[in-house]
């Protein structure tokens, strides 16, 4: 019989690293530092050179990073932020923690990312800021949106959670926008051990400012300049994040041998596979098909044993979160029909070309396609 297929394989992942991430625990334990310090503005450096961005702040987690971006560039009540229908709601929890609106605007239904069009057609007096979404690893236009932003004097910013290494015209994800808001979950492309996440930007009185507002408020401590949170990334987190950091580059190649084997061998099912414009360089953070009976194919691969799951089965508008912004069911169709379509099969660093064979057969042979 064979082994199960996981969605993906978290342990195995870390394995890989194991004995380089006990030595950054035993580095971190001896060192006697364990708030901020060396190891955090090392990690900080490299994943600012990374980005091919000149600053970065580590924080909390994700959540964190985009608030916090929000919070320094003042963006707060009365104001309205452009955020995606269709993303985690995150994106949109960020704008609510500043008091501002955040106002849905569709995706392209090709790329699943926000579209620029809608994106001029929802401005209005009160818009601040575009926040694109680098969804499933695809870059969001970013070209289109910096001209829109430019041509009505809005600030632009990228949610980045799922897009670490990905490109836009050459441009890396960190390096297209006034700020970006990295998570590193451990589910993401490069992952923590526990949660994290970091600002990167191409402003340097914004990286302070992101900087003072995630440590109380202060530079100096017992100074306090503004009434600040606490949000820091872990020193334990960013060593180990420095000891994964040197094999992204590799772990999203393999991402994408692993994503044109699904394209190939998934060509004649009946789905809409993922779409990469010309000038997109995906990192596959997901795998996404869409079927009209996707729950049916779901099941056929659950009882072959073989993970999937949705990204994401309700979207933020028809979220009971949501509710007070009055948005009724059928008010954003393609974010609505994505969440009863879309679903993320298998993918990761150390799903082998094997496995997704399998998973390939076990989808063919669900839609009754030869081999």
């Amino acid at each position: 019989m064979s082994s199960p297929i996981p969605f993906l394989d978290l342990k195995a992942i870390n394995q890989r690293h194991r004995d380089a991430l006990l030595q950054a625990c035993e580095r971190v334990i001896d060192s006697g530092w364990y708030v901020l310090g060396g190891e955090v503005s090392a990690f900080e450096a490299a994943f600012a050179q990374y980005c091919e961005a000149p600053h970065c702040v580590g924080v909390a987690n994700g959540l964190d990073a985009l608030t916090l971006i929000l919070l320094a560039d003042g963006i707060g009540p009365g104001d309205e932020v452009l955020v995606p229908s269709n993303t985690y709601i995150a994106t949109w929890l960020a704008v609510s923690a500043v008091g501002a609106t955040p106002v849905p605007v569709e995706p392209d239904p090709l790329t699943y990312n926000i579209d620029p069009v809608a994106a001029a057609a929802a401005i209005t007096s009160r818009t601040k800021a575009i926040l694109a979404v680098h969804l499933y690893g695809q870059p969001a236009d970013m070209q289109a949106l910096a001209a829109l932003a430019q041509a009505h004097g809005l600030r632009l910013y990228e949610d980045a959670a799922q897009g670490h290494g990905a490109r836009c015209h050459g441009r890396r994800a960190g390096s297209l926008s006034d700020a970006a808001g990295f998570s590193f979950y451990p589910g993401k492309n490069l992952g923590a051990l526990g949660d994290g996440g970091a600002v990167v930007t191409r402003d340097a009185a914004l990286a302070d400012r992101v900087r003072v507002l995630a440590n109380y408020g202060s530079h100096i401590k017992y100074h306090n300049l503004v009434r600040g949170v606490n949000s820091r990334l872990d020193t334990l987190q960013a060593a180990l994040l420095m000891t994964k950091l040197p094999s992204l580059d590799a772990d999203n190649a393999h991402r994408h041998t692993v994503a044109q084997r699904y394209l190939d061998g998934l060509a004649a099912c009946p789905l809409q596979l993922p779409h990469t414009p010309a000038w997109a360089e995906s990192v596959w953070h997901v795998f996404v098909v869409s079927a009209p009976q996707r729950d049916a194919l779901a099941a056929a691969l659950k009882a072959a044993d073989i993970g999937s799951l949705i990204h994401y089965p309700i979207p933020p508008h028809l979220q009971p979160a949501y509710a007070d912004l009055g948005i009724p069911a059928g008010a954003l169709p393609i974010a609505e029909r994505m969440a009863e379509q879309v679903l993320s099969l298998p993918m990761g660093p150390t799903l082998s070309l094997q496995e997704v064979d399998r998973v390939i057969a076990v989808i063919r042979q669900h839609f009754g396609v030869g081999a």
